[in-house]
């Protein structure tokens, strides 16, 4: 994680453990050594501080961490700038014993930059495993000759859904708070069905929700 913070991924707190690959390094509070292979093509600088490249940062954070903490890693390392699933996919073939492969190969495919915040990683995940189809992120909401009205975080644009996760901006700014919900009125008076979801939402009740829209507007589980 810190290695990925390093990268300028977001949503990491400035007391997470240094994760550092050795064999000699002595184990203390706030360090995990790790006694892996490593090879030159895999670290990079920061400054002069010698770092797992990007590639290597998401193969070692799609092996270690549990599946939703892992893929909302991985979409902030990639929204924070692309790297390449094929290059991780290439380490995974390098260490064919390495731990945790398994794992990382199921989270790969489910990775998506466009996600701003770990909660919107959980929102598309439930839709995702619940069954729905699977939401695109960042959806364009335009009218008129192309004024963009939203970029809406997450839904079915085929479908003219989509959902916002309400992070509780409204307690920080009330100016954006007020430019929103203009924003996500004008959507619907254009004929698009927006969910606001909040983090007291039941996730059975949100997927309905879902659910019904997507079944309104034509889809067929």
């Amino acid at each position: 994680m810190a290695a990925s913070a390093l990268h300028n991924a977001q949503w990491v707190d400035e007391d997470v453990p240094i994760e550092l690959i050795s064999n000699r390094a002595r184990r203390q509070r706030g360090l995990i050594v790790r006694n892996e292979a490593l090879a030159e093509d895999e670290i990079t600088y920061v400054g002069r501080l010698p770092v797992t490249t990007r590639a290597r940062t998401a193969f070692d954070l799609g092996r270690y961490l549990p599946r939703g903490e892992a893929i909302a890693r991985l979409d902030s390392l990639m929204h924070s700038q692309v790297f390449s699933i094929e290059d991780v996919l290439l380490l995974a073939k390098r260490y064919r014993g390495a731990r945790g492969l398994k794992a990382l190969r199921a989270a790969l495919p489910l990775v998506d930059g466009g996600a701003a915040s770990p909660q919107e990683t959980w929102l598309r995940l439930l839709y995702i495993d619940a069954g729905l189809p699977r939401p695109t992120t960042q959806i364009l909401i335009v009218e008129g000759r192309g004024r963009l009205v939203r970029a809406a975080d997450m839904g079915w644009e085929e479908y003219m859904v989509v959902s916002e996760y309400d992070g509780g901006q409204h307690q920080t700014s009330r100016r954006q708070y007020i430019k929103d919900i203009r924003a996500l009125r004008r959507a619907r008076e254009l004929g698009w069905i927006v969910d606001q979801v909040i983090k007291e939402d039941r996730p059975t009740e949100i997927v309905e929700r879902a659910r019904t829209a997507l079944m309104s507007r034509g889809w067929k589980p």
